[in-house]
């Protein structure tokens, strides 16, 4: 299908910078700065040598790479043939990667050294070839793929990248299915093209002197959007990351002089707890925070301690992935995440009705839908599931939310997290931002479990900050002092970590999975409180 006669490409985005920037720095990591005149060389070199392994216009190319420079050359590689990049999360097991690779139809995965054991055993069970990267000399014989690096070497260089319709595929982008299998999310070159333009004009101030703290896996869309692509097109130096830890955090914000934080809530948590034993502090402008509800408490000691504004957001794989934003230069509602980007309309509806879609008046609660430039083309070979998802042009995200009438977004909770108890209903985020404002308190998820006479039970998994102490019934009575009583939780457990996915989110399904049917000891409290708490009628 032809859409006319114009083109677009992701890789634009390199070359574009390369020409008109060539000695910018485009990457700093493990001490060395490359320029991107040199990023884009090393880029047509990758692509002179995927070129002659066959690799051409619509073929599908997966990357298991973490934050290296191998991920950027690799990714501008594949879209510059006219490809399309499938990245695969980095901790994903041998049979969930040949899911990922069957599903997609990739040709190829180029995979990182460290990643291979599970990578190539992906890849043989999808019958496809692995080419590496990373592989020493004394390893080949262990890992005896074809070298991406060697072949790039040896390979004639492309001249430029190819163009494309605006709206042929240029990403597969798996979403963390909740229910069942993984979902192929397919992004187009304009949506992913806008996106990052739209980002710099208005919704962040992001200049070529910046320098960003690249610490967000690059395989999943909000670092790849909001560091990567954003970065390069602003022509700003981004410092990769490979393994986030709070010290090494800080450590490389100061050696390099960072001024642009982008992380998710726990990346956050760990740079204020990074920050007691290093008292150096970086020259940072500002901070991003997206993947998963930041606590209140967390922005207002990053303000203290660093003495910077973190900026939220919302959105979504399917969404490229920003949607809304508390943007720069204009007042941050800290709470909320903020108020719809350019050209995207961002609504609340009818969370009831399925089969279309009845906006809701401002204030009132309901699912939160969004329709702009940034929508993805629709989940690969999944019909139904895009016809459930994008409903009169309008995509359900299925969160909650309201609307305010100077336009700000607040989000509520996951429709499906929503806990019944009693009849009424209770939202496992309000719970959290009351437990999260408790000083020993780190990360905090709340959740329901099945009861046999309120039909779901509360009940919260923390962790605590490094040297807090907290017994499980201080935080019980914490929040009971400070929700009304059907809300608060009636077990506390505290936990090492909390299992998160790949974009910071808590993943509540394994909580219930490892909680749910466990006897929670209803005490005289419990009675006394339902008996107030029953719904009338």
């Amino acid at each position: 299908m032809s859409h006319g006669y114009a083109t677009m490409s992701v890789a634009s985005i390199l070359a574009e910078t390369a020409h008109r920037m060539p000695d910018n720095v485009a990457l700093i990591f493990a001490g060395q700065e490359i320029r991107y005149s040199e990023l884009w060389e090393q880029t047509r070199a990758y692509a002179g040598a995927l070129r002659e392994l066959g690799v051409g216009p619509g073929d599908k190319v997966a990357l298991m790479l973490p934050n290296i420079p191998d991920f950027p050359r690799s990714y501008y590689a594949v879209l510059a043939l006219g490809g399309v990049v499938v990245p695969i999360h980095a901790l994903l097991k041998a049979d969930e990667i040949a899911y990922v690779l069957r599903d997609s139809g990739a040709s190829l995965l180029i995979c990182a050294a460290p990643l291979l054991a599970e990578g190539a055993r992906g890849a043989a069970l999808a019958g496809i070839p692995t080419l590496s990267v990373l592989v020493p000399d004394e390893m080949y014989e262990q890992a005896p793929f074809p070298r991406l690096e060697e072949l790039a070497a040896a390979a004639e260089p492309v001249d430029t990248y190819v163009p494309r319709d605006p709206f042929d595929t240029a990403t597969i982008l798996y979403t963390s299915g909740t229910t069942g299998k993984p979902k192929g999310a397919e992004g187009c070159h304009f949506s992913l093209v806008e996106q990052v333009n739209v980002l710099l004009s208005g919704t962040l101030d992001l200049e070529p002197a910046d320098r960003i703290l690249g610490c967000l896996p690059l395989f999943h869309t909000f670092g790849q959007t909001c560091v990567m692509n954003m970065g390069f097109r602003a022509g700003a130096a981004v410092v990769l990351v490979p393994k986030f830890d709070g010290a090494t955090a800080l450590q490389l914000m100061n050696q390099h002089a960072c001024t642009v934080m982008t992380g998710v809530p726990t990346m956050y948590i760990a740079l204020l707890e990074a920050a007691k034993a290093n008292p150096d502090r970086p020259p940072l402008r500002y901070g991003m925070s997206g993947g998963a509800a930041i606590p209140v408490a967390v922005i207002e000691r990053m303000k203290e301690v660093y003495g910077i504004d973190v900026h939220e957001g919302y959105g979504l794989t399917e969404t490229s992935p920003v949607a809304s934003f508390n943007h720069r230069g204009r007042p941050t509602r800290v709470g909320t995440v903020g108020t719809p980007i350019w050209g995207v309309d961002v609504e609340i509806a009818d969370a009831e009705v399925d089969d279309r879609i009845r906006l809701l008046p401002r204030g009132e609660l309901g699912e939160i839908v969004v329709r702009g430039h940034n929508l993805m083309k629709g989940y690969l070979n999944l019909p139904e599931a895009n016809a459930e998802a994008v409903v009169d042009g309008w995509f359900r995200t299925g969160d909650l939310g309201t609307k305010s009438e100077d336009d700000y977004i607040t989000i509520v909770d996951r429709k499906k997290d929503m806990i019944v108890r009693n009849g009424y209903n209770v939202y496992p985020r309000e719970v959290e931002e009351v437990l999260s404002a408790h000083p020993a308190v780190a990360m905090v998820a709340v959740f329901g479990v099945t009861h046999e006479t309120h039909g779901q039970e509360i009940m919260a998994a923390v962790t605590l900050m490094p040297g807090g102490e907290a017994e499980a019934e201080e935080l019980i009575a914490y929040a009971q002092e400070r929700v009304a009583a059907y809300k608060f939780p009636r077990r506390v457990v505290i936990v090492e970590t909390l299992p998160l996915g790949p974009s910071g989110k808590v993943l509540k399904r394994e909580l219930v999975a490892r909680f749910d049917g466990d006897a929670i000891i209803v005490d005289e409290v419990d009675e006394v409180v339902d008996e107030e708490s029953r719904p009338v009628g």
